[in-house]
């Protein structure tokens, strides 16, 4: 009986709308296994993911889609008509497809959003067979929502289409939270740490979302070794000096401008094949959703307001010059 009694209160903080989850991270990473991993986790806990795919060159994926940008754009065919290398077509796919995104939320909407909420008129009910009523029993509210972007990470991270996708679903009300997928066993060297947590303060600064890094990978070889260089700086100065690279100066002082960044940051140790590490990252997104209501939201409400006050008086510029 304590469980369920624990879930309850759970509840009662829990945003209503389902997190979304922006999963992130550099070719190689394992970020579309990590991806095949938690969609089979939510299913085998009875939790209801809604997945999009937005890396248009992928040939499959390994889990259900529910909305694809392959069926919008063809990546192909983009590269011909605009005469694109592949980083050029994937990043021209997905901005064609950021200018539909809201038609894509409305989608979202029409399944996360309880029937009884969006229209409260009766209707008369439709006679129907066995094999319909079956169909929607099957329509569940959503509890998660999965976004797998591009195996070319900078094509979502530094592009405007990254920007609005991950805006327009905060906007929204979705509780936003940003996953980064780290290769652990390429990490051991402490100059490709050091890179790859430049890249994730850098994701986190320009999307301004709640953000948590997942070490993959740890089935063939632990993280701790990370989270002590994060947490004691003094170990991760120890193996700076053991590696002499021309660069490993640089490293030092990059490591004290980060320790006021890795107070803040959240990391766990997953592995896509043992499927080890999956409660411990549930735990910090529902705690994410919870700290995007508390904090994120209030600042995103406030960048909107002034975002439109700046309109406005750009708008009254352009009255007085005319």
């Amino acid at each position: 009986g304590n469980k369920k009694e624990g879930e309850k209160s759970n509840k009662g903080n829990k945003p209503k709308l389902p997190t979304a989850c922006i999963v992130v991270g550099m070719a190689g990473s394992g970020k579309s296994s990590v991806m095949q991993r938690i969609v089979a986790y939510l299913s085998e806990n009875n939790k209801n993911p809604y997945v999009l795919n937005l890396d248009p060159a992928v040939a499959s994926t390994a889990f259900d889609v529910n909305i694809d940008i392959r069926d919008t754009v063809n990546y192909k065919e983009v590269m011909k008509v605009y005469n694109l290398g592949p980083n050029g077509a994937i990043m021209t796919s997905l901005n064609l497809f950021a200018t539909q995104f809201d038609q894509v939320i409305k989608f979202i909407e029409s399944h996360t959003i309880p029937k009884s909420d969006q229209d409260s008129t009766p209707k008369p009910e439709p006679t129907k067979n066995n094999d319909e009523e079956e169909e929607e029993e099957e329509d569940e509210p959503i509890d998660y929502i999965l976004i797998d972007t591009p195996g070319q990470m900078e094509v979502f991270t530094w592009s405007a289409s990254g920007t609005i996708i991950a805006e327009t679903l905060a906007s929204s009300g979705f509780p936003c939270v940003l996953i980064y997928i780290i290769d652990t066993p390429r990490t051991q060297s402490v100059t490709t740490f050091m890179s790859n947590m430049l890249y994730a303060c850098s994701i986190m600064y320009k999307f301004k979302l709640p953000f948590l890094v997942a070490f993959n990978k740890c089935d063939v070889i632990s993280h701790r070794f990370a989270v002590e260089w994060m947490s004691d700086f003094e170990k991760f100065q120890e193996a700076v000096r053991e590696e002499k690279t021309f660069i490993s100066s640089l490293t030092h002082s990059m490591s004290l401008v980060l320790d006021k960044f890795y107070e803040h940051l959240k990391s766990v140790g997953v592995s896509a094949v043992t499927g080890q590490g999956m409660d411990e990252l549930f735990k910090l997104i529902d705690e994410a959703a919870v700290e995007y209501e508390e904090v994120y939201k209030v600042d995103l409400e406030k960048r909107k307001v002034e975002k439109e006050q700046r309109r406005g008086r750009r708008a009254e510029e352009v009255i007085e010059w005319e």
